[in-house]
């Protein structure tokens, strides 16, 4: 192979590299809504039971949901983004009497990871005031995306 097809090659993949990187980057901490697929992996088959939704009580989680919504994060002791997505949850939470943060380890609670597909960490499920699963973010989530999703997945009623 010539040197200008090497370099060539060599700039190809970086090119490649950096552009799926942006792509990595801009998913991380987007709100996904709930989907048919999210419910088939919790068991639920909506083709059966239109108002079917995938629930949480506060048995499963070990601690009580919050009245509007509660942010159940999936997380693994060795991540560094679970930390900061920690802080960031648990500082609304403590701002909003009406939701509520659960972190749970992810080692610990396979059964939750199985049923919700759960294929990176953090993954935060955001539940409704009864426990029904209404969204997903992936990856590291700030302030920003949490409230975004807390108004789009549990808006305030008025």
């Amino acid at each position: 192979m010539s040197p200008v097809a090497r370099i060539a090659l060599v700039v190809v993949v970086l090119g490649l590299a950096v552009a799926l990187g942006y792509l990595w980057r801009a998913r991380n901490g987007r709100f996904t809504p709930v989907d048919p697929g999210v419910l088939a992996a919790a068991g639920v088959d909506p083709a059966h039971d239109e108002t079917a939704t995938a629930r949480l009580a506060s048995d499963d989680l070990g601690a009580p949901l919050g009245s509007r919504a509660t942010f159940l994060q999936l997380s693994s002791e060795v991540c560094t983004p679970c930390r900061r997505t920690h802080a960031v949850l648990a500082a609304i939470a403590a701002e909003r009497n009406d939701v509520s943060h659960v972190d749970l380890d992810v080692a610990v609670h396979l059964d939750l990871v199985r049923r919700f597909d759960v294929m990176r960490t953090p993954t935060i499920l955001l539940l409704d005031g009864s426990g029904a699963v209404v969204g997903r973010l992936s990856g590291a989530t700030d302030r920003r995306q949490a409230l975004d999703a807390l108004d789009a997945g549990c808006p305030v009623i008025a």
